[in-house]
């Protein structure tokens, strides 16, 4: 399997803020690796892609270097949610992109404060 990793540093401004992108990607959303380097304690991250506006990750107050394997639920093909029949728990599949740029966008991380992202497509 081939597998893809596009690195996006960010440098926040003075209100804690900022957004970068990944260039176009085709494949599986393997995992996104949150590299901290001085952003503040809490920051918020919300990743989405661009062309559906799909979240990818969306998680608050995030204090130190993290991975994250994302998956989103399946669904049957009248549109109900698929479940696994034992515990009535969703099916989870990898979110696939097609032609598409990922979006990075953090809050709260203090000012002119840095943090990288790695996403990796496979």
């Amino acid at each position: 399997m081939y597998a893809e990793r596009h690195v996006v540093t960010l440098t926040t401004d003075s209100n804690g803020d900022a957004t970068g992108f990944t260039p176009v990607v085709r494949g599986r959303v393997a995992a996104i690796h949150y590299v901290k380097a001085d952003f503040a304690d809490g920051v918020d991250v919300t990743v989405t892609a661009v062309q559906t506006g799909e979240t990818i990750w969306s998680e608050a107050n995030v204090n130190a270097s993290a991975v994250r394997a994302p998956r989103q639920a399946a669904h049957k093909t009248d549109g109900a949610a698929a479940l696994y029949a034992a515990a009535g728990e969703p099916v989870l599949e990898p979110i696939v992109l097609a032609e598409d740029l990922v979006k990075i966008v953090v809050a709260n991380g203090g000012d002119t404060k840095t943090g990288t992202f790695h996403v990796v497509i496979a």
